[in-house]
């Protein structure tokens, strides 16, 4: 009998198989399917779908994508590019849209086709970014269709930077847990 982590399923889609770093957390029921490439330390939570299958994902270091979320592509035109250090809340949706560094999505929210997300910008919880936006660096945008409402706080900045570095610490605490194994015969 052998030991086996849980993982998320990998799909490979018409030739095209995901690279994702050897320290990346799948969790269970999260699904990454085709030209997709995750960095290192990088977390994809309970439930969720990455789904490069008509176009690229390419996901940085040390960003956490949270559970129930959904990220998919526009054919030919919009891949999703996510920079490093980015946190996607619960059950947002992300369409052919890019995210600079430490950019973060509330819980809820949609980033749609051909939005870019500056550093430190923070989309709130439930808010739609609608198509072709670009939102600079460091401003908070709340509602739907999403507006800029004001500045990001150095609370805000601070909060963006913690809750990246825990989601490091919460996917190392899975990948660590002889407890969430298997055994398989």
């Amino acid at each position: 009998m052998q030991e086996v982590h849980i993982a998320g399923n990998v799909l490979e889609y018409l030739g095209k198989r995901p690279l994702i770093d050897e320290s990346v957390f799948l969790a269970p029921g999260s699904l990454v399917v085709g030209d997709v490439t995750i960095g290192k330390d990088s977390s994809i939570w309970f439930q969720t779908l990455v789904r490069g299958d008509v176009n690229y994902i390419r996901i940085g270091d040390g960003v956490n994508i949270q559970d129930m979320t959904v990220i998919h592509v526009s054919k030919n035109t919009h891949p999703v590019e996510i920079g490093n250090h980015v946190s996607v809340g619960h059950r947002a949706i992300l369409h052919g849209c890019k995210l600079k560094d430490k950019a973060f999505v509330g819980m809820g929210a949609i980033v749609m086709d051909g939005v870019e997300l500056g550093e430190y910008s923070f989309v709130a919880a439930g808010a739609m970014v609608t198509p072709g936006k670009i939102i600079p660096p460091g401003v908070m945008v709340m509602g739907s269709p999403g507006k800029i409402v004001r500045d990001i706080t150095e609370q805000e900045r601070q909060m963006i930077d913690r809750t990246a570095a825990n989601y490091v610490m919460y996917k190392n605490n899975y990948l660590e847990d002889p407890s969430y194994r298997i055994s398989s015969v």
